[in-house]
């Protein structure tokens, strides 16, 4: 059965073909859940004799993109040659040569721009100059790494069709979904206003602020609990929900809350688990697509399923982060959402507390700016919703909240004349930020409070008369923390004009005595637990990105030497590193290898992954040597049924087995690791070397027994001893022939009593 596609998707293929016959290059950037990967398969089914190659960031999601394709009944054209962006930087010269595509299609292309994967990208490319490219992508622009625009260094800016999350909600592309609003945990909050009110200087401030304060605690209580909310919220009681969390621990804690929260809608809700570096994670996520039974569905998730895997069946999100970028946020509720649905998906924003209620502004202007635009052109047939339902449960916490934290504030003329006398005093407006004047006013805390509500960080009014009044004596709305921020900033701008890098260590300090490298570590450090925001803001980030900056040192030194590692496989087709090897850019990969075998544990899957994509062997030289020796033993063992291996026995391949036997057992059984032990036990290895007279008395005792003499031919050789020759030895030690040999007297007994015949009187001692 043939493609058929949604006529948005129609167009977006009419336009995208055309520009790739005019320009070679055409970007598609539309919303999750839209359908663009139908349009790439489109472009191959109409094509059927030509090779297209497609690059995507990983096998599931094109597997989930296929699915979706035949779920829908049509055929997954058979001209498709797919590679992900990782095994597409391992390929040679003549891998590369021999893919020969007539088009290329590069899926979620804004990944394109990561540094290995780009190089990869770059190499096919160029070597295929004259193929169309034809990109997909939910955004074009990567905005963790200087807000580089993908669509502008891939594909020329030429854009085939580009639509918002907002329009294709406005445009009934995308259901407009039920938005629920709630809160899940205040107390803490509460605990802080409740403190703050009890400290209010004035009475008549502290009795209002007690009285709101109490409304609030009301109001708070009140409020239905999660459970009421999803129960009421929650119609397809037996649907598909996608749970976002922090982090591990932190979904540990809502998983610990299932049955608390939804054990009203279901007793026994079948609950998943995916998260990055679980190896169980796909098959959950399997699981969790196919589980079609007549169970609420839950499937927690930590920063997965933003982008390419779509399920179509999912019946709402629900928002557990307490932050959350706008990107990753619209990816997330962009998971509820699809073309093909026909049911109204729900949005749960959970937020954590009172003061970082979510909103979902960004999605309503990008609405709003797609009925303006479609009204402009006179296109209102193609608005099908202004709006969505918004359902907000803690509008009158709100209200409350910002009402009590105008009550606690001192009166801002009060507070206006006391920042007037303290520039008067002292010819500016710095004030400290623990100040506090002579009658106990927080002057300090109040100037920070006004630069957070004028910067938009906190609630609060600020009237454009009230900003003219306070920089009419001197206010500078940088705080003190903002102008430090300028001024390491210039040391890290100066550092590097002067090295081209960012890479500082802990302990620089500059010339002027700034400790750069220090302040440089805390971002880190900030970023990393996503502390001081208000401090290290999305644009502090994207300025220090432009100058290099590292954000994960183990990381990025972990990338440094694997694309060193990477382009000794490209040139030796091996990773048999010495271990005292130097890259050409001085990096000592032989060792920083045998760092990655030594601390395997230590690695996530993806890079275990990766190094094996490249040829890693976990076992070190000395291991499968060892190994390889084993099995000659073994070889040995079993043809044979013993391991009494001559020392001078070499086998047919040539190897040396006798000596390295006799090595093993030099070196003492305990001084082997219990594995290897274990392994030369099951072949039968004798740890301990037998007694020499013991071993060839029983062979005489033997023939004896068969034959009730030792007269015993000249060439009769037992396991290899030449007993006859040995008999006679004992005979002319007995004898007294053999300077410096005894035998004992046990053992002239024991020879005599199997027949030995010592024919002469041996010397008297």
């Amino acid at each position: 059965m043939a493609i058929s596609l949604f006529p948005h998707n129609q167009s977006a293929y009419g336009a995208a073909v055309s520009m790739l016959a005019e320009t070679g290059k055409a970007a598609v950037v539309h919303p999750t859940g839209a359908g663009k990967s139908f349009i790439a398969f489109k472009l191959c089914e109409d094509n059927p004799k030509k090779r297209v190659c497609w690059l995507s960031p990983s096998e599931y999601i094109f597997k989930t993109q296929k699915e979706n394709l035949l779920a829908c009944g049509a055929d997954v054209p058979k001209n498709i040659v797919f590679y992900t962006y990782a095994k597409l930087v391992l390929l040679s010269e003549n891998e590369l040569a021999a893919i020969k595509p007539d088009y290329i299609v590069l899926d979620e292309f804004h990944r394109c721009g990561a540094e290995i994967w780009g190089q990869g990208v770059a190499r096919l490319l160029g070597m295929y100059a004259q193929a169309p490219v034809l990109g997909l992508s939910a955004t074009n622009i990567r905005y963790l790494d200087n807000q580089r625009d993908m669509a502008d260094e891939l594909f020329d800016g030429n854009i085939a069709s580009e639509m918002t999350l907002g329009e294709a909600i406005v445009r009934g592309i995308l259901n407009p979904p039920t938005y629920v609003t709630s809160i899940y945990a205040y107390q803490k909050d509460y605990e802080k206003l409740k403190a703050r009110t009890l400290k209010a200087k004035s009475k008549a401030v502290r009795d209002k602020a007690e009285k709101i304060l109490e409304k609030l605690h009301q109001a708070l209580e009140n409020a239905d609990g999660l459970d009421v909310i999803f129960e009421k919220h929650m119609r397809d009681r037996t649907g598909k929900y996608l749970v976002f969390c922090a982090n591990l621990s932190h979904m540990k804690k809502m998983k610990a809350n299932v049955p608390q929260w939804f054990g009203n809608i279901d007793k026994k809700p079948h609950v998943y688990t995916a998260y990055a570096d679980d190896p169980a994670t796909e098959q959950a996520f399997k699981d969790f697509k196919n589980d079609n039974s007549g169970h609420l569905k839950l499937l927690f998730c930590i920063d997965m399923l933003n982008e390419g895997v779509h399920i179509e069946d999912v019946s709402g999100v629900i928002l557990f982060r307490p932050t959350v970028s706008p990107i990753v946020y619209k990816q997330q509720i962009g998971r509820a959402l699809s073309a093909s649905k026909t049911k109204e998906p729900v949005i749960f924003d959970i937020v954590n507390n009172i003061e970082n209620l979510y909103s979902i502004g960004t999605v309503q202007q990008e609405m709003r700016d797609a009925v303006s635009y479609y009204r402009s052109l006179g296109k209102d047939a193609e608005i099908m919703t202004e709006r969505f339902r918004l359902i907000d449960e803690v509008h009158d916490a709100k209200t409350l909240f910002d009402e009590l934290n105008e009550t606690l504030t001192a009166s801002w003329d009060l507070m206006f004349a006391k920042a007037k006398a303290y520039a008067k005093a002292h010819s500016s407006l710095n004030v400290p930020r623990r100040y506090k004047t002579s009658d106990g006013y927080s002057l300090g805390n109040w100037i920070f409070t006004q630069r957070k509500v004028k910067a938009g960080l906190q609630y609060g009014s600020l009237s454009e008369a009230r900003v003219q009044k306070l920089e009419s004596i001197g206010m500078i709305w940088d705080n003190v923390r903002d102008l430090a921020w300028q001024k390491y900033f210039q040391e890290a701008e100066a550092y590097h004009k002067q090295y081209n890098n960012l890479n500082v260590k802990a302990g620089y300090i500059t010339k002027s005595g700034v400790k750069l490298g220090s302040w440089l570590s805390n971002l880190r450090t900030y970023r990393k637990n996503n502390i001081q925001q208000n401090y290290l803001t999305q644009d502090r980030i994207e300025a220090l990105d432009k100058l290099g900056m590292v954000w994960d040192v183990p990381d990025y030194l972990w990338e440094q030497n694997y694309a060193a590692c990477m382009e000794y496989h490209r040139m030796h087709g091996n990773l048999e590193i010495p271990s005292d090897y130097v890259s050409k850019d001085g990096l000592k990969i032989g060792t920083w290898l045998r760092n990655q075998r030594a601390n395997k544990k230590r690695l996530t899957k993806d890079q275990i992954r990766r190094l094996e994509e490249i040829g890693m062997l976990w076992s070190t030289k000395y291991d499968r040597a060892w190994q390889a020796a084993y099995e000659e033993a073994k070889t040995y063992y079993e043809s044979h049924k013993n391991l009494d291996v001559p020392i001078a026995y070499v086998t047919a391949s040539g190897f040396k087995l006798g000596k390295w036997i006799s090595n093993c057992k030099a070196k003492g059984k305990a001084n082997h690791p219990i594995e290897r032990q274990k392994a030369l036990d099951a072949i039968g290895m004798v740890w301990d070397k037998p007694d020499a007279w013991e071993t060839r008395f029983e062979l005489a005792k033997n023939y004896f027994s068969v034959h009730g003499d030792l007269q015993v031919p000249a060439r009769y050789k037992p396991d290899g001893v030449w007993l006859n020759k040995w008999l006679n030895e004992q005979r002319q030690i007995y004898l007294g022939n053999r300077a410096g040999k005894t035998l004992t007297e046990e053992q002239i007994d024991r020879l005599t009593s199997i027949g030995m015949v010592w024919e002469k009187q041996r010397k008297s001692a």
